[in-house]
């Protein structure tokens, strides 16, 4: 990409991929299908909505992981080379432990898993492409499942009793993000019947993520030309209760401000369970 600085607007127009709901629930493969089965049920449809640059147009009074969804931070990763998974648990693990710490106040921080991704079609084993499919990673549901999942049984119950949230903790790789940026849902304009449970597909289980309905009160939000030393945390799930955002929706969609000569985007996400 040139060098040349170009201003990025205040609002952006693109089309985002939202269920269009029959009464049949979606489904969507972790892995490669098998033969004749789609990687995703389900109908889709495009919408045009308009997405607020929140770098020059925030809301009133700024963003908050609690508020609104979503926040964004800065801070440069000691590790440079993701392309190693023992580097990435044994670096970037703890660090970003100690950051979730440090933003949201959990007394207590366990990361489950991580993903690679990378526009480029030539993408590494495992690496996988960006999502442009407007959704959010787990349910209502699946949210207090994950807990179960990962810690041991009485462990597990005793945290349920208290206030549980998974948040994602994103940031480019290598470049800034040129494609692809992320489109942020203000939690405040999500209501209730805008989610759509999906079945997530794995090997071995069957988790739950939501789809979304179009809804025109929805506020949509990126962060143009996101760099490495950016990190945005998105509140998948909190068991809070009132005031608190519980979850929001994020997709990659295509920017109409790219430059022609733009790099595919590449990014890792960390999934992690914080408790308070």
């Amino acid at each position: 990409m040139s060098d040349i600085v170009v201003e990025q607007p205040a609002v952006v127009e693109a089309d985002l991929n939202y269920l269009f709901a029959t009464g049949v629930k979606p489904a969507t493969y972790a892995y490669e299908p098998p033969a004749g089965v789609p990687l995703r049920s389900g109908i889709y449809r495009t919408e045009r909505v308009k997405i607020a640059n929140a770098r020059v147009s925030p809301p009133p009074g700024g963003l908050s992981l609690d508020r609104n969804g979503f926040e964004l931070h800065q801070h440069a990763s000691a590790l440079s080379d993701f392309a190693d998974p023992a580097a990435i648990e044994r670096v970037y693990y703890p660090e970003s432990e100690a950051l979730l710490k440090r933003w949201t106040g959990a007394k207590r921080v366990v990361i489950f898993d991580h993903t690679l991704r990378d526009g480029r079609t030539t993408r590494a084993s495992g690496v996988r492409e960006p999502v442009k499919y407007i959704h959010n990673d787990q349910t209502f549901v699946s949210g207090p499942r994950r807990v179960r999942d990962h810690l041991p049984p009485h462990e597990a119950e005793q945290l349920l009793k208290g206030r549980v949230a998974i948040v994602n903790l994103w940031r480019p790789i290598g470049w800034p993000v040129e494609t692809s940026p992320l489109a942020l849902c203000d939690a405040r304009s999500i209501a209730l019947n805008d989610l759509v449970p999906s079945d997530l597909i794995y090997p071995d289980k069957v988790g739950e993520t939501y789809a979304f309905v179009f809804d025109p009160r929805h506020r949509w939000y990126y962060f143009p030309l996101m760099t490495p030393d950016e990190v945005l945390l998105l509140k998948i799930y909190d068991s809070a209760g009132d005031d608190v955002a519980r979850l929001t929706a994020h997709t990659a969609f295509d920017d109409p401000s790219s430059p022609p000569d733009a790099r595919p985007r590449r990014s890792i996400e960390l999934r992690s369970l914080l408790f308070f």
